[in-house]
């Protein structure tokens, strides 16, 4: 990576338009999978990168649309619009959700919200994007068989597959195949040369000439094995004219509702947490280890999605995939993100038209991928790795997020984690606050944490860690009786943090605790029988 003007802007200005080939696609399918107007994902690309890059607190994240907010927003839209999918009254309410939870997190980044990211139990989270990975698969793979199905709700239009995949739209089903084959096996390929490519631009390359074969631009009827099938534009991605007249406005006469306060929540939490999890990968990813200011990227995220739902765009945040794509291009500062914006809003200004060609098949293909990356039987086999009881929780969050909805789930998960916690002997006081202090002794600052050390207790903890300022800092768990996962994870962290500064981290008392699992962040609990005084 290049440190010198001339070069890390050459080196920006190619991360930047490598990533706009991935994110117009993706974009575009992001924005039709919620309910929106196509062009919505691009706005809220264009002011990711245009503007927020000027106040983000992460050089290396891109902003803009993700997959993990469709589920919200596509909710938003058909419940705000009486439970019409792609309704344009739901869509306008949903706007005003994202103005005020866009608000909401301007305010969080303003009064250091930023720790949240220490606080996000892994089990919870990746469950909730399995789930999310489950509903996206779901709704999208009738789209790629050119098939609109009758139900709405994940188990029932999983139920409908079958009929689907005996009754496809067969030129559609070609398309669709077709993506899902370049992009399960682009990762493949060895030649490094050809692998710069991006998977979703070569699944265009692909899909948009197969789209002008089989006659998309007009509507038609094809005989295909024995049955007549009906093609056209509407199998095509519609924009209504131009950049400009995509811009769209909230309607607030909805914002007060109990409907409209939990989408402004779920579009609050979920998206700060994705955004502040996506900004703390990258920092590990960084190989000129810069760190993230957790509370600036919070903020950028806030004014942005104001913005965004001011003039009609999708909710963003620091996407991981776009951001793992600009590390990987060789951007060296913040500006890849903002070309990335500029060769968007570029595109779409001088060539609105292109985007027509693009069938929808191709889309839901690229969704069908997203979805099964979020919920990979890998994602499974590694939390069962960490133990048996974070599987349990990830399985719990799962099955509440695809059964209710994400609040619920992600509720769920965090009350079956305390109900671990207490099993594992945690005291009840010790979950929600840390009982800690700290000494010291010349050179060094030794901080002993008593009952437990939790995710919900952690921020206590840290802030120890924190205000220490000697070239030793010693954590004491001996007398805790259950150290979880999220808190070994965020030990592993401090400790390279601290290394970085050189200084050293050391844990004391491990070897008094029994581990979950082989994995070496399981959870652990006390083998030392607790005094009679515990609380």
């Amino acid at each position: 990576m290049k440190d010198g003007k001339t070069g890390g802007l050459r080196a920006d200005v190619l991360s930047g338009f490598l990533v706009f080939l991935i994110a117009l696609p993706l974009c575009l399918g992001i924005s039709r999978a919620s309910g929106f107007p196509a062009l919505a994902g691009v706005i809220t690309a264009i002011i990711g990168g245009v503007l927020v890059t000027f106040i983000g607190g992460q050089p290396m994240t891109i902003k803009g649309p993700a997959a993990g907010l469709i589920v919200i927003a596509l909710g938003a839209v058909t419940e705000l619009g009486d439970g019409v999918e792609g309704s344009l009254v739901g869509y306008h309410r949903a706007l005003a959700c994202i103005v005020v939870a866009g608000v909401l997190q301007t305010l969080m980044g303003l009064f250091k919200a930023g720790k949240l990211g220490d606080l996000a139990p892994a089990s919870v989270v990746h469950g909730m994007l399995a789930a999310i990975g489950i509903i996206i698969f779901a709704k999208q793979m009738h789209a790629v068989f050119g098939v609109t199905p009758h139900a709405h709700e994940p188990f029932a239009l999983y139920g409908e597959l079958p009929n689907t995949l005996m009754h496809p739209n067969v030129p559609i089903m070609v398309i669709g195949l077709v993506s899902l084959l370049v992009l399960f096996g682009w990762p493949r390929i060895k030649n490094p040369t050809i692998k710069k490519v991006p998977a979703p631009m070569v699944v265009l390359l692909v899909a948009v000439p197969l789209g002008v074969f089989f006659g998309l631009g007009t509507e038609h009827s094809v005989a295909v094995l024995g049955s007549t099938q009906t093609v056209g534009p509407n199998f095509l991605v519609t924009i209504s004219g131009s950049l400009w007249q995509a811009i769209q406005f909230p309607d607030f006469s909805q914002v007060t509702s109990a409907t409209s306060i939990r989408y402004i929540v779920m579009f609050c939490l979920v998206g700060t947490i994705e955004s502040l999890l996506s900004a703390k990968a990258i920092d590990a990813l960084d190989p000129l280890r810069r760190k993230s200011d957790l509370n600036r990227d919070v903020l950028a995220v806030g004014i942005g999605n104001t913005l965004c739902g001011l003039v009609g765009g999708l909710p963003m945040i620091s996407e991981i995939v776009r951001s793992s794509a600009n590390l990987n291009n060789g951007a060296s500062s913040k500006y890849a993100n903002f070309f990335h914006g500029v060769f968007l809003l570029a595109f779409v200004a001088a060539a609105p038209f292109a985007i027509h060609y693009i069938p929808a098949a191709a889309l839901a293909a690229m969704l069908c991928y997203t979805g099964t990356r979020l919920a990979s039987p890998s994602e499974f086999t590694n939390t069962y790795k960490v133990g048996r009881e974070q599987l349990v929780i990830f399985l719990v969050t799962l099955v509440g997020c695809v059964a209710v909805d994400l609040l619920v789930g992600v509720a769920l998960g965090i009350v079956t984690k305390f109900v671990i916690h207490l099993v594992n002997g945690a005291p009840l006081g010790a979950l929600f606050r840390a009982r800690a202090e700290s000494v010291v002794d010349g050179d060094t600052t030794t901080i002993t944490v008593h009952g437990a050390a939790v995710f919900s207790n952690y921020l206590g903890i840290k802030s120890r860690i924190v205000a220490a300022t000697t070239p030793t800092v010693v954590l004491d768990l001996r007398d805790c009786r259950v150290v979880d996962h999220t808190v070994m994870e965020r030990m592993h962290e401090v400790s390279t943090e601290l290394k970085d500064q050189n200084r050293k981290f050391i844990v004391r008392g491990l070897d008094q605790h029994t581990t979950l699992s082989q994995h070496p962040m399981a959870a652990r609990k006390s083998v030392v029988p607790p005094p009679l005084t515990a609380a």
